[in-house]
C-alpha cells in the first residue's frame, strides 16, 4: 500500500471517529438539550449540527470540481435557532456526513497534491482535508461538552472515565 492510500485511510477513520463522538454524545440527549444554549452567544447542539452538515454540503459537493463554497449555501441561517425535532436534526446531520463519505471515497491518492478552491482560495486537497477534519473535530468537542456538561452524573463517557485509567490498562 502507498502512501498517498494509507493517508486516505487515516483521513476516514479519524472523520469516522469524530462523527462516532457525535453520534454518541447526541444519542443521551433529549429534545431540550439540542436547544440548549449558555447565553445568546453561544450556539446550541442543534444549531452546530446544521453547521457542520451545511459544511459538509458546500465542502464536499463536487469536491474536485467547483470551489467548496457554494452559492447556494446560507451559512448564515445555519446559525439561527428553529424548532428542529432531534430526529429533523439528526436527519440533518446525516445528510451532512453522507455526503462527505461519499466524496472520500471517490477520492484517490493522486488528487491529494491536486488544487482545489475554498472561497476562492486555492489549495490542495490534503490541506483541504485536514482543514475539514480540524474545524468538525472543534464543533464536535464542543458538542461533547455541551453533553457533558447538561447530563452531569448520567453522561455515559466516551472515553476512559475519569480516575479510571489503570482499571483501563489493565
Amino acid at each position: 500500500m502507498n502512501l498517498e492510500n494509507v493517508y486516505l485511510n487515516v483521513i476516514k477513520e479519524r472523520f469516522n471517529g469524530i462523527k462516532r463522538l457525535g453520534d454518541d454524545t447526541i444519542d443521551q440527549l433529549t429534545e431540550d438539550d439540542i436547544h440548549w444554549t449558555l447565553n445568546e452567544a453561544s450556539n446550541s447542539i442543534a444549531v452546530l449540527a446544521k453547521h457542520i452538515s451545511g459544511n459538509m454540503i458546500s465542502r464536499s459537493t463536487n469536491f474536485l470540481t467547483t470551489d467548496g463554497e457554494k452559492p447556494n449555501r446560507k451559512r448564515d441561517s445555519e446559525f439561527e435557532e428553529d424548532s428542529l425535532t432531534k430526529h429533523e436534526m439528526i436527519a440533518v446531520w446525516e445528510k451532512g456526513w453522507s455526503i462527505l463519505f461519499e466524496t472520500l471515497e471517490e477520492l484517490e491518492g493522486e488528487h491529494l497534491l491536486r488544487d482545489v478552491y475554498i472561497r476562492g482560495k486555492r489549495t490542495i486537497v490534503l490541506e483541504a482535508l485536514e482543514r475539514q477534519l480540524t474545524h468538525y473535530a472543534s464543533h464536535i468537542g464542543q458538542i461533547v461538552y455541551i453533553g457533558r456538561q447538561l447530563k452531569n452524573n448520567t453522561w455515559v463517557n466516551l472515553s476512559i472515565p475519569k480516575r479510571q485509567s489503570e482499571e483501563y490498562f489493565e
